[in-house]
C-alpha cells in the first residue's frame, strides 16, 4: 500500500511495462470526450486516478501500454451513452486528446492521432446500431461533413 500521489503518478505508472489502463465511464461524446463522474450536472462518482492511469499507460516505457476506456453502448433505459454532445452540466474528465481505446460491447474505437471526421466515424461504429443513424446526422449537422475512416 503506498500513498495517492506515488500510485497514480503517471511517470511512476509508465515505468511498469505493458500497462493496460481501463477505466470506465458514464458518457463519451462522438469525438472522444470522456465524462465520468456527472450525470448531467447531478454529482454520481469521483472520477479518481482516470486520467493518471491513462496518461501513465500512454507513456509506458516500453510503448506497449494501452489507455482503455470502457463503456456500455446504452443505459438500461435505451438511451445511448454515445452522444453528439455532452449533456449539460456534464464535466469532462478525460479531454479528446487523451483518449486512446474507448471500447463497448460493439468493438473498439481507436481514436489517438485521429482528425474530428475519423474520431466520429469510429465513435458511431461503436455506437449500439439503434442509435447508430441519428449519430450520423447530429455528426453531419456539428461538422457540416459526413464522418469518415478517411
Amino acid at each position: 500500500m503506498m500513498p495517492t500521489d506515488f500510485v497514480n503518478d503517471e511517470l511512476i505508472i509508465s515505468q511498469n511495462p505493458k500497462v493496460a489502463a481501463i477505466n470506465s465511464c458514464i458518457e463519451v461524446d462522438i469525438f472522444g470526450s470522456v465524462c465520468s463522474d456527472t450525470i448531467g450536472s447531478r454529482v454520481y462518482s469521483g472520477f479518481g486516478g482516470q486520467v493518471d492511469f491513462l496518461r501513465g499507460a500512454a507513456k509506458c516505457f516500453d510503448g506497449r501500454g494501452k489507455p482503455i476506456l470502457a463503456i456500455c453502448s446504452q443505459t438500461k433505459n435505451g438511451e445511448s451513452k454515445i452522444v453528439h454532445r455532452l449533456k449539460r452540466g456534464c464535466g469532462v474528465v478525460t479531454t479528446r486528446a487523451h483518449a486512446h481505446y474507448i471500447v463497448t460491447e460493439h468493438g473498439i474505437a481507436s481514436l489517438f492521432g485521429k482528425n474530428i471526421r475519423q474520431r466520429a466515424h469510429a465513435m458511431i461504429a461503436i455506437a449500439h446500431p439503434f442509435h447508430q443513424e441519428e449519430l450520423e446526422k447530429a455528426a453531419f449537422e456539428q461538422m457540416k461533413v459526413m464522418p469518415s475512416p478517411d
